[in-house]
C-alpha cells in the first residue's frame, strides 16, 4: 500500500508540472472588427478571428479609432509621431513589426494615451501572427495580427478613413487544448490509473497468497509435530526411579522436580520432560529444549512429508481425561501408542487439543 500510495503521488506531481509547463504553450486568439464609412457613406463592418492576445496582455476586450505613428511605422523612438484627434476619447495604436522590442512599441504608446496597441506582423508573413512576449508593459491590452490584416487598415487611416477598431477575447488554443491532446491526456490517465489499481490488486493478491501458503506450511509443521509426539515413548514414574529420588532431577521446561505418578515423555535424545510441559513446546519448536535436537528428523517424519505432505492432521482415535482433581491437559493417542499400557493415561491437554482442532478446521 505505502509503495502504491507513493506512485500515486508521484504522477500527481508529474501531471501537476505539465499542467503549469502548458501555460507556455496556450494562447488566446482575438476577434478583430472593424468599421468605417465608404465614399458613399455606406458603412463597412468586418470582422476575423485574426489576432493573438500578447503574453503579458490581459484578456480583456478594447475599443477606439485606429492612429498610425506617422514618422515611425514601426512606432520606436522617442516620438514616433502619432496623429491623434484630441476629442478621441479611446485610440489604438497600429504598429508594424520590427526595429524594437514589443515591449518598447506598447509603452511607447501607453504613454501617449493609447488603450491598446495592435502590431501588425513583418512584410512577406501573409497571415501568420506569433504568441509575443512584452514584459513591463502593464495593463494595455496588446494583440499580433498578419501582416495581409494590418496593411489593409493601414491604407484606410493612411487614405484619411476613420476606422474604428474593437477587439475581443477570442478562445485558447494550443498542444494542450488541441481535441487530440485531450483524448490522450484522457487515455494516458485512464492508463495510468488502471496500471496502480492492477499493481495495488496484485500485490494484495500476493500478499495474501504468501498469509495463506505460511497458515498451510505451519499447519503442516504441527501435523509433523503431533505425529512426531505421538510415537515418544511414554514413563509413569515410580518410587524407586532415579529421577524421583533426587531433587537434581528437574523438568527443563518448568523447572519442577519429579514427582512419583507424573507422566513424563521421553525425548529421541533421552532427554525427558514432563508430558504437559514438553507437549505446547514441541508443537511450537519441535526441537528439545537442552539439546535442541530435531525430533522431526530424529523419527524420519520430515523425509516421510516430503513424500506425502498432507495438510490435515492426523486422525484422532482416543482422547483421555485426568479424573480427580483439576484437568489440566487433554493428549490424543494414536496408532500403536495408544494400545500401549505404558502410553495409556490420563491427562486434560487444552492447549493440544485446540492445536488439532485448528489444524483440523
Amino acid at each position: 500500500m505505502g509503495e502504491t500510495t507513493q506512485h500515486a503521488l508521484l504522477l500527481l506531481l508529474c501531471l501537476s508540472g505539465l499542467v503549469h509547463l502548458s501555460d507556455a504553450f496556450v494562447f488566446w486568439t482575438a476577434e478583430v472588427g472593424i468599421s468605417y464609412a465608404e465614399n458613399d457613406n455606406k458603412t463597412v463592418d468586418k470582422r476575423c478571428e485574426c489576432g493573438v492576445f500578447g503574453r503579458n496582455s490581459p484578456l480583456e476586450g478594447v475599443e477606439g479609432v485606429v492612429q498610425l505613428p506617422t514618422r515611425d511605422p514601426e512606432g520606436c523612438g522617442l516620438n514616433p509621431g502619432y496623429k491623434r484627434n484630441a476629442n478621441l476619447s479611446a485610440w489604438i495604436a497600429l504598429v508594424k513589426r520590427g526595429n524594437c522590442t514589443f515591449s518598447e512599441k506598447i509603452n511607447i504608446a501607453r504613454r501617449l494615451g493609447a488603450v491598446g496597441v495592435v502590431v501588425y506582423n513583418a512584410d512577406g508573413t501573409g497571415d501568420s501572427t506569433t504568441h509575443m512576449s512584452h514584459t513591463g508593459t502593464g495593463d494595455t491590452v496588446a494583440i499580433m495580427i498578419g501582416n495581409s490584416q494590418g496593411l489593409e487598415v493601414l491604407n484606410l487611416v493612411e487614405n484619411g478613413t476613420n476606422v474604428f477598431m474593437t477587439i475581443k477575447v477570442g478562445s485558447p488554443h494550443g498542444p494542450w487544448m488541441d481535441t487530440y491532446w485531450l483524448y490522450f491526456l484522457s487515455i494516458a490517465f485512464f492508463i495510468v490509473t488502471a496500471a496502480s489499481i492492477a499493481y495495488f490488486g496484485f500485490i494484495s493478491a500476493n500478499r495474501l497468497y504468501s498469509m495463506r501458503q505460511q497458515k498451510s506450511f505451519d499447519r503442516r509443521l504441527k501435523s509433523e509435530a503431533k505425529k512426531a509426539i505421538s510415537r515418544l515413548q511414554l514413563r509413569t514414574l515410580q518410587r524407586d526411579d532415579e529421577e524421583t529420588m533426587s531433587d537434581s532431577h528437574m523438568c527443563a521446561v518448568c523447572i519442577e522436580s519429579y514427582r512419583v505418578g507424573e507422566v513424563v515423555t521421553v525425548l529421541t535424545c533421552d532427554h525427558i520432560f514432563h508430558k504437559p510441559c514438553i507437549e505446547p513446546w514441541l508443537l511450537e519448536r519441535r526441537t528439545c529444549p537442552m539439546c535442541k535436537c530435531d525430533i522431526l528428523k530424529a523419527l524420519g517424519i520430515d523425509d516421510e512429508s516430503k513424500e506425502s505432505i498432507s495438510d490435515h492432521s492426523p486422525e484422532e482415535v482416543t482422547v483421555i481425561t485426568v479424573a480427580g482433581g483439576e484437568a489440566l491437559y487433554d493428549v490424543p493417542l494414536t496408532g500403536p501408542a495408544s494400545t500401549d499400557p505404558e502410553r495409556q493415561h490420563r491427562y486434560d491437554n487444552r492447549a493440544y487439543e485446540e492445536d488439532t482442532e485448528a489444524a483440523r478446521d
